[in-house]
């Protein structure tokens, strides 16, 4: 079973920069999206054989999530069920039998860490939406967590200590996560791996330097763990700042 996750960065502007060549390509069963940019009506999307779900942003031309799927899922949620996280379409929720696919776009702390109460607000609820969601099956989150959890997941730990997506605050939320027995199935794979990254600057040019961050995961329940094969990122794939990032577990139980 091969699950795909990326942050296109705006789906509009990378399906004119090779999407669909990746997306055929990689063939997956499960292909998520974050930062989807797009309103209702304002695309087409022909993927034969896949099932899509959308959930949109109230502010246009911001944030915004898709799930499509081979296979139908049982239930789809939009949101987490907490009014106050889920006016920018940052969630979709589907259930398939075995386990809930969750593909989240968190929000950035933005400049300053000026919106670092929100993502406060926001990681103590989405463990609680997790917990719920567990107490019936296991669960799968992917996406853009905005979030480099160690020094190893980006290129300049020390300089940006204080900087959205390595404070000590956001840090430590991942730490619980870790706690709670979450698995980061790219570190469970590749503890030591140096120079993996998913987001590279567009202003400094940072990719073609590699100068990145790792802050896109696939993160499963503990229960997951022996279906787990491998974890991969995309890193050669363009038309985004961030790039691909993909899961490949066994289809049930070994």
């Amino acid at each position: 079973m091969k699950l795909v996750s990326w942050n296109v960065n705006g789906i509009r502007a990378v399906l004119k920069k090779g999407f669909m060549d990746f997306f055929k390509e990689v063939d997956a069963d499960v292909f998520c999206l974050q930062e989807t940019k797009l309103q209702e009506g304002q695309l087409d999307l022909e993927l034969e054989g896949y099932h899509q779900y959308w959930n949109y942003a109230e502010k246009k031309g911001y944030s915004g999530t898709a799930i499509f799927t081979k296979t139908e899922p049982i239930s789809v949620r939009y949101g987490m069920g907490r009014e106050e996280h889920d006016k920018e379409g940052r969630i979709i929720t589907a259930e398939f039998e075995d386990f809930f696919l969750l593909t989240i776009y968190t929000p950035n702390s933005q400049k300053e860490l000026a919106r670092l109460d929100y993502r406060m607000t926001w990681e103590e609820a989405i463990l609680e939406y997790f917990k719920e969601l567990e107490a019936i099956k296991p669960i799968i989150f992917c996406g853009d967590l905005n979030v480099a959890h160690k020094e190893i997941d980006l290129k300049n730990p020390k300089s940006n200590r204080k900087s959205a997506g390595f404070s000590d605050e956001e840090r430590a939320k991942f730490d619980v996560l870790v706690e709670n027995g979450y698995i980061d199935t790219f570190r469970y794979f590749y503890p030591d791996k140096e120079d993996a990254y998913t987001w590279w600057s567009y202003i400094t040019k940072a990719r073609e330097r590699n100068a990145g961050w790792r802050i896109d995961y696939f993160c499963t329940s503990k229960s997951l763990e022996d279906r787990l094969v491998d974890a991969q990122i995309y890193s050669e794939v363009l038309g985004s700042d961030h790039c691909p990032v993909g899961l490949t577990m066994s289809a049930s139980r070994n």
